[in-house]
């Protein structure tokens, strides 16, 4: 089904979720849920992987491997709270969550964005990210320039203080301020407006061309990492 927007529920729906926290409302409102929330979800990433594959875009999804599970997982959280009071859906160039370089989008009360790059990505493909942009640092400048045309940069908020490990000698401070980051991603706010509208699909697709070269750069730095 084609994309036609997220429903007027949707949001005033996590909002009264978050402060209920229950299997008995959850169920007793879950068709709120389905029709305004996770069947919109579906529809938005179906239409736009249908897109990527015309375009020969290397992004793949589906309603039923990117979206994520609505109950959080408390076992190890201080939080019992059972449900989250968010909506998200990743797409990868697999399909599959776990796969390195991903398109996300955050739907909540508290803010709408997209997200792409590389997440607090595994160790090993954390160090070929690292030394590929201390290694060859003009392509990585290249793809950063990119970024910056279309009004996107990597995040700094998810960063070391310090060097890593085997990067303290760059004296080139764009680099090493890249060598401190644990993830690399690149985000654009998403206006509350836009998600009642069928051109979040076209807004999602424009933000994927934007953060393409960061996806590719990050791919090729660890292409034979899986």
């Amino acid at each position: 089904m084609a994309f036609a927007g997220f429903g007027p529920k949707a949001l005033p729906f996590f909002k009264a979720l978050a402060f209920h926290q229950s299997r008995e409302w959850f169920e007793a409102n879950r068709e709120a849920y389905e029709s305004a929330v996770k069947g919109p979800m579906g529809d938005l990433i179906e239409e736009v992987a249908e897109r990527f594959a015309h375009a020969k875009i290397p992004i793949k999804g589906d309603r039923k491997s990117s979206m994520f599970r609505l109950h959080r997982d408390v076992r190890f959280s201080k939080s019992k709270d059972p449900y989250k009071t968010h909506a998200g859906a990743v797409m990868s160039r697999s399909g599959l969550k776990n796969d390195p370089g991903l398109l996300y989008f955050h739907l909540s009360p508290e803010e709408c964005f997209f997200a792409a790059g590389f997440y607090q990505p595994e160790p090993d493909q954390l160090q070929r990210l690292r030394a590929a942009a201390a290694r060859a640092p003009k392509p990585f400048k290249a793809m950063i320039a990119k970024l910056k045309k279309a009004e996107l940069s990597l995040s700094a908020e998810d960063s070391l203080k310090r060097a890593p490990r085997g990067f303290e000698a760059i004296d080139d401070p764009e680099i090493a301020a890249a060598a401190r980051l644990k993830s690399l991603i690149c985000l654009r706010p998403v206006p509350e407006t836009a998600i009642a509208s069928p051109a979040l699909a076209d807004d999602l697709c424009a933000f994927a061309r934007d953060a393409l070269p960061l996806l590719k750069w990050g791919w090729d730095a660890i292409v034979d990492v899986r």
